[in-house]
């Protein structure tokens, strides 16, 4: 299974900064030592021509060029430098070529991404640039889908991906979040599954997979974009739902079962996680990565079975 990652280009942040940009190489070394064969590859950058088919060109130009006002960049979190940009873009990149690669191999993953709080037209909540959107309609751009289904399991509501898919008959939004959580003003997903505080695991599933029927029974998508957020777990100090791992787990489960049901593609990222504990964040970003290793052999094992009952018969 490929996966993608930009953890060496290091976002200088002041000291004390909440973000935990240590996650990100933390877990390119978990995931090198614990999910055997797995194809580890530098994450491509994002160029205009893809940013531009989810942004404005003013939003791309100034973000990019450090020319934001004061309030759209603390709105972003980060303070400006060439390495937010060229860490955005390759956060981008990478999760077009993770939705390249599932196609060719059912399953692929950025170590990264699920920057869902960004607008068309300004970015929030440590987010630049909205890689799933941009992916989306690359993909489609280039022909390679027509439907797209973005299915968000970060606890806080994907805002920035509804508003710029808001509309769109081509694309599938859905959020399931924690209700009273970031970002206090919702915008409107095609479908949002608001959870209470405290939220357990069999409450967790059970909404899940309702909201998964639902899903596919309104929609018939031709790839997935699945954002992981592991800041559903009980010891996230932002996340104020009550997920252990094994619910964790469970949650990714119903996710790649039900994409392996229909044979649809899946391209993974890592989305949010602010653990207590930033052992905690990364142990369960690298438990969605084992799985959906598990998922690719799995895909492969099926595919070479029909490939094989085709031989016969032919």
């Amino acid at each position: 299974m490929l996966a993608f990652y930009a953890d060496h280009f290091v976002l200088p942040l002041p000291p004390g900064h909440r973000f935990p940009m240590r996650k990100y190489s933390m877990l390119r070394d978990a995931v090198s030592a614990q999910v055997p064969g797995l194809r580890l590859s530098e994450a491509p950058r994002a160029g205009d021509d893809a940013l531009l088919l989810a942004h404005t060109a003013e939003y791309v130009e100034a973000a990019s060029a450090g020319t934001l006002d004061a309030a759209r960049q603390r709105e972003i979190g980060f303070p400006w430098s060439e390495a937010m940009v060229e860490r955005s873009r390759r956060s981008a990149g990478a999760t077009i070529e993770a939705c390249r690669s599932a196609l060719r191999e059912g399953i692929a993953v950025n170590l990264a991404g699920g920057t869902h709080h960004a607008y068309a037209d300004k970015g929030g909540g440590f987010c630049v640039f909205n890689d799933a959107a941009i992916a989306a309609r690359v993909l489609q751009r280039d022909g390679a889908v027509r439907r797209v289904a973005v299915i968000d399991l970060d606890v806080h509501q994907g805002n920035g991906t509804a508003s710029i898919l808001h509309g769109d008959p081509s694309v599938f939004t859905l959020s399931l979040h924690g209700e009273k959580n970031y970002p206090f003003r919702k915008e409107a997903s095609d479908l949002d599954v608001g959870l209470p505080d405290g939220c357990d695991d069999e409450t967790y599933a059970q909404a899940l997979q309702a909201a998964l029927d639902t899903l596919f029974s309104r929609f018939e998508p031709d790839l997935l974009i699945y954002l992981a957020g592991a800041d559903p777990h009980e010891g996230d100090r932002l996340g104020r739902l009550k997920l252990t791992m094994a619910g964790l787990a469970r949650r990714d489960g119903l996710v790649f079962d039900a994409a392996q049901a229909r044979r649809l593609p899946v391209a993974v990222t890592m989305a949010g996680g602010y653990g207590n504990q930033i052992e905690d964040t990364v142990a369960v970003h690298a438990q969605t990565v084992r799985l959906a290793a598990q998922y690719h052999a799995q895909y492969h094992a099926l595919y070479a079975r029909v490939g094989a009952q085709l031989a016969v018969a032919s």
